[in-house]
């Protein structure tokens, strides 16, 4: 009997295709300078989330932004596989910027805001919960779930910017050089960012970039 392609699998094989050949006629050389190297100014550290994808919401080519993402967009000082990206980013290719993108809608954080459990994901989301309960006073007095959800994301890109400010590697790296740290979310009802306005660069105390927009 033949084996016939599932049909939602052969979309992403013919999208490659047709993706390489338009590449090609836009720019005949554009897969030969990208296989020269890489030298972003920047790495985004987002959610898992499929409707965020990096490049397409910052109108950035391939090449320009280092990647790394995890449910929710957690700096967690013992996941290797984000320090590693963070160390390569910083130090070897010496990226300028180091962005933190949520996202409005999150799953995850709206999973960290209930009781419910969902499995191994729960050890992963107990950040914010925690982010959850040192503002639980702010959070409790919004009465709405959405607008509560989006404030708890707000707060927790900003618990992340400032997890990063006091990684060893950040901390080592701004003793040579300019880098800057800042936080954003992204409305995926709107398709537009808002930078919450925290610009950390090493200069400030680290308990002192809590500086948002309302």
């Amino acid at each position: 009997m033949e084996n016939k392609m599932d049909k939602s699998y052969k979309r992403l094989i013919d999208g490659n295709r047709h993706f390489s050949m338009s590449k090609k006629i836009d720019d005949p050389e554009y897969f030969k300078k990208l296989s020269l190297g890489q030298r972003p100014d920047y790495l985004w550290i987002g959610c898992s989330d499929s409707r965020v994808p990096a490049n397409e919401v910052t109108s950035t080519e391939s090449g320009e932004m280092f990647v790394h993402r995890n449910i929710a967009n957690l700096v967690v000082h013992t996941d290797m596989n984000l320090m590693s990206v963070l160390e390569y980013a910083i130090v070897h290719l010496e990226v300028k910027h180091v962005i933190v993108c949520g996202h409005y809608g999150c799953g995850g954080v709206r999973a960290a805001m209930g009781n419910n459990r969902f499995g191994i994901v729960d050890n992963w989301l107990r950040s914010i919960k925690d982010v959850y309960h040192e503002h639980e006073k702010e959070l409790r007095q919004i009465a709405d779930d959405d607008k509560r959800a989006d404030r708890l994301t707000e707060l927790n890109v900003i618990e992340q910017v400032r997890n990063l400010a006091k990684t060893s590697l950040v901390q080592d790296e701004w003793k040579k050089r300019p880098l800057h740290l800042h936080g954003w979310v992204y409305g995926i009802n709107s398709g537009l960012i808002t930078d919450l306005s925290i610009i950390h660069d090493g200069h400030e105390d680290i308990d002192q970039i809590y500086r948002y927009a309302v």
